[in-house]
């Protein structure tokens, strides 16, 4: 495909306006790690806001939700739907306490919460493992998905394509900190919502299709594996129940709660936490999360869900898309590009806008990765373990170099991935059985360093069990394996929290009057506080209500639209009332927690 004059007019233009506000924040990130790292702990909410949202709307997120339309069906999207919930209990019961622990990182909450070697030990441990290995697959995927948007739109070969968009971020993310990628994340989001929108409008608008009421009839008509209706937004329980399971049961009843995954984790973590972190205060932090959770589940799916859903028509099979793109690649061959085989459609000047919101998307999400990624390394595992003493500077420059460093990686990873898909399965069940300490671990006093180790290392060790199993025949289910690591991993930490050794009492008594958790669970170290802990803590009834009002809101919201574009008004109308009501519960709900 080639590019008018005006459409590399419009790229170059975009890049401009995303990037060029970024270098006015080189200096200021010069300063200190907490600069570099942290933006000085003075980000206002809607800009932390904006900037999750940003970073999880990466170049692999449009092909991700395509393959699931494609296999699964709309209902197929429950799988990360159901991770309202998690995020919902991130807003009401997590973000504040996150912001009031006044770390810079949240694996420096290790040695706030434990004591001992064992502490340090998960500390250092995860910055590598998480600030590395995990960071670079995410990476990895969503160079991939730049790599197939690369090669549909250019012919370009994953060499070059990682080469032009390692320079541009490993520049920006190495140059301007933190302070600079939150910037560049505000711009990228409009740019990226004006791009998706747009292409949703023109596939729909497309000769093939031939508008939305065409397309709802269409795509109606046709039937999947299984008998498979596309449409739905529920699974069909009745003709496809391990369908259902997968997609539906499963995440709602197991996975929001016990699988970690970035930008889902359970209680918070990685780039969240970084964002709660850097926010100027508790009540930053928590609208902060609360505005990221609205936009990434009700103003960015239903786009990306029509582009898959017209790809439907036109490229029912891969090998429809193998025809019209001979040149492209087999090794990228999958369902998940049938989004960028579909931005074909977009005419001259919105494919310019598409363009620059492509490279936006990827670089929204890769530089926080290596901003997050560096932090990680640099002060969680370099300056704790290595170089202690050196000055600020010294460290800030580490990170410019732990930045180059963790591109090259994931650029090399690129090679061993073939789906967006791939990877997020992987994540899943490599992170299953692990949520649920991390959700618990603010509340009960018990749960202790070497309960965190229990939990990574008997995750890994069924994860890596079941992979064996599978290379002698022996298949489980996705669900069945999902099950089997949460109730073997649960078990093993939760009786290390009851025989294993204990954190020191000093450091509970600490962490109590620091963080003010409420709940039963503290109450031992309670006592040992003394009468000036009696009324402190978070209104957990309230809290409570608050998380069933946002996402009964999300959810209402997010179903409305869709009942909208298809047609169906009494179901849209009564999702709509739904939402308001619930949605009028959630200010009362946040007026009165912003003035405990």
């Amino acid at each position: 495909m080639r590019l008018a004059p005006l459409d590399w007019i419009i790229v170059v233009a975009s890049l401009l306006i995303c990037f060029g506000p970024a270098l006015f924040f080189g200096r200021r990130a010069s300063r200190s790690t907490s600069e570099f790292f942290g933006s000085g702990r003075a980000v206002p909410w809607w800009l932390a806001g904006l900037s999750m949202v940003a970073t999880t709307f990466s170049a692999d997120t449009p092909n991700l939700v395509t393959d699931i339309v494609r296999r699964d069906g709309v209902a197929g999207n429950w799988v990360w739907w159901a991770f309202v919930l998690t995020g919902l209990a991130t807003v009401f019961f997590y973000a504040r306490l996150w912001r009031r622990s006044g770390v810079l990182t949240d694996l420096e909450f290790y040695e706030l919460r434990y004591s001992g070697t064992a502490a340090s030990a998960v500390r250092g441990f995860r910055a590598v493992y998480l600030g590395l290995f995990f960071n670079c697959m995410i990476m990895a995927s969503v160079n991939l998905a730049t790599c197939k948007i690369a090669g549909i739109l250019f012919g370009l070969d994953r060499w070059q394509t990682l080469l032009l968009v390692g320079t541009l971020n490993v520049t920006f993310a190495a140059f301007a900190g933190l302070w600079g990628v939150l910037v560049i994340d505000m711009i990228q989001f409009f740019m990226k919502m004006s791009a998706v929108i747009a292409a949703a409008y023109f596939a729909i608008m497309s000769p093939q299709v031939g508008g939305l009421d065409a397309l709802i009839t269409k795509v109606s008509a046709m039937k999947g594996p299984g008998g498979l209706n596309y449409l739905s937004l529920l699974p069909d329980f009745s003709s496809n129940w391990d369908l259902a399971v997968a997609v539906f049961i499963m995440p709602i009843a197991v996975q929001w709660w016990s699988v970690w995954y970035p930008g889902a984790e359970p209680g918070g973590g990685s780039y969240i936490a970084q964002r709660m972190l850097a926010s100027k205060s508790e009540k930053d932090a928590l609208n902060a999360v609360l505005f990221f959770n609205i936009a990434h589940y009700v103003f960015r799916p239903w786009p990306w869900i029509l582009v898959a859903l017209c790809s439907l028509i036109v490229y029912p099979e891969l090998a429809d898309i193998q025809r019209a793109f001979p040149n492209l690649d087999p090794k990228l061959l999958g369902h998940d590009i049938a989004y960028p085989a579909m931005l074909t459609f977009l005419p001259v000047g919105f494919l310019g806008l598409m363009v620059g919101g492509l490279i936006a998307a990827s670089s929204s999400t890769i530089l926080t990765h290596l901003n997050w990624g560096a932090s990680y390394l640099v002060h969680d595992f370099y300056r704790r373990f290595i170089t202690r003493d050196a000055d600020e500077r010294h460290y800030v420059r580490a990170g410019r170099v732990a930045t180059v460093g963790l591109f090259v990686c994931a650029s090399a990873a690129v090679y061993l991935l073939d789906t967006a898909k791939d990877i997020f399965d992987v994540i899943l069940q490599v992170g299953a059985g692990t949520g649920l300490l991390y959700l618990v671990r603010w509340f009960w006093w018990r749960v202790t360093a070497w309960c965190e180790i229990v939990a990574m290392a008997s995750s890994f060790i069924v994860s890596l069990t079941l992979l064996v199993l599978k290379a002698q025949g022996v298949v489980f289910s996705t669900h069945a394996a999902l099950l089997a690591t949460v109730a073997i991993t649960t078990a093993c930490w939760v009786l290390t929290a009851y025989i294993g050794p204990q954190t020191d009492r000093a450091v509970l008594i600490e962490f109590y009057r620091k963080i003010r958790p409420a709940g039963p669970g503290w109450e031992p170290i309670k006592a040992l506080v003394g009468p000036q802990a009696e009324g402190e803590g978070e209104n957990m009834p309230l809290a409570l209500v608050g998380w069933v009002a946002g996402c009964t809101a999300i959810w209402s919201a997010l179903f409305a639209e869709g009942n909208y574009l298809y047609g169906r008004m009494p179901q849209a109308y009564l999702l709509t009332g739904i939402f308001i009501v619930s949605s009028l519960v959630l200010v009362q709900v946040m007026r009165k927690t912003h003035a405990q």
